[in-house]
């Protein structure tokens, strides 16, 4: 092992829910260093990603169970300090290296064991904070539109939520696959002020807005191609009625908390399709994919992130309440150490 690399500690700060509820059972606590197995690497987290899936684990209302006691965190930015046994190293993957990418949970914590299909190599440049951006929300934005969309050259792409974490790289992203006319729309004006100054070629907002009758107006009556949907419920309505002939809407979460009511016949007039998307299902290549063309996208500058606020571990409580109460935008990220 490197010399410039400190010795694993037996316990590590995290943050754990110890059961499911609200804010008050984010607790800061000592738990053990994991110990990476074959195929892993164990990390030492300079910064953890904030998610919306962070909160479902809490509540206990993830797409699967939580397994309590649970340390969340799907996204993390850092230093290689060890690999499992029979792990070799590469060209970039090796002890001391910095790196950037996915796990199953844990890394709103000092130290965090992933498997390597899931890391990349991070680019200079780029804080630690700013590049848990790309492992769930930017994956997730390209997946939505190459894989579970199949957005052809020209087609139009409305991004619900344009202002979160997944919709300011989903515009981006959306241009840099060969979209068309690219429609925003969030609940404020400051977030489609920022998602037009990304790309998008309209915004509308749907809180004082009609969206459905609005992305019509804007597509001469049209429709439009693509949807990306993270809200549900009468997001989720007027986004269906927003589709064009041969449309595909793309579900990807319910921050609402409300389910969608899907209308088959609606959908059958239309000729049009409602697809949903999970990024835990995503096999290893494909997330491998994802991260090559964001961080080759970031390299060159043509990929913005922008970064919604910067929290320490301890007040991780404080970062979750943000988001739930939707006073953000942008990417959140738990600053575990400084680099």
């Amino acid at each position: 092992m490197s010399s410039t690399i400190p010795a694993i500690p037996a316990t590590m700060r995290a943050i754990r829910y110890q059961a499911a509820g609200g804010p008050e059972v984010i607790a800061l606590e000592h738990a053990p260093t994991p110990e990476p197995e074959r195929g892993q690497a164990l990390v030492r987290v300079g910064a953890a990603g904030v998610n919306f899936a962070d909160i479902a684990r809490r509540y206990d209302r993830y797409l699967e169970a939580t397994p309590f006691p649970y340390i969340p965190g799907l996204e993390v930015a850092g230093t290689v300090v060890a690999l499992g046994p029979d792990t070799p190293e590469s060209d970039w993957l090796r002890v001391g290296a910095r790196v950037v990418g996915l796990c199953p949970g844990g890394a709103y914590a000092e130290y965090v064991a992933t498997s390597v299909r899931l890391l990349a190599p991070a680019p200079a440049g780029p804080s630690d904070a700013e590049l848990v951006a790309l492992p769930v929300q930017g994956v997730t934005a390209y997946h939505l539109l190459k894989s579970a969309a199949r957005l052809a050259p020209g087609e139009s792409v409305l991004v619900n939520a344009a202002g979160g974490g997944v919709g300011v790289l989903a515009v981006q992203v959306a241009r840099l696959l060969g979209a068309g006319k690219v429609i925003a729309a969030a609940g404020s004006g400051d977030k489609l002020e920022l998602a037009r100054s990304l790309g998008a070629d309209e915004g509308v907002n749907y809180r004082s807005e009609q969206l459905a009758e609005r992305v019509r107006a804007l597509t001469d009556g049209k429709g439009v191609d693509v949807v990306l949907e993270p809200v549900g419920g009468g997001v989720y309505e007027q986004s269906e009625k927003a589709l064009a002939a041969f449309g595909r809407l793309i579900v990807f979460g319910r921050a609402s908390n409300q389910p969608p009511q899907v209308d088959t016949l609606r959908l059958m007039r239309r000729n049009a399709a409602v697809i949903g998307f999970w990024l835990a299902t995503l096999p290893g290549a494909m997330v491998a994919e994802a991260m090559q063309a964001l961080v080759g996208w970031l390299a060159e500058g043509k990929l913005r992130i922008v970064q919604g606020g910067v929290y320490p571990l301890a007040e991780a409580r404080r970062a979750q309440e943000d988001m739930e109460a939707r006073r953000t935008h942008g990417k959140l990220a738990i600053q575990v150490r400084q680099e």
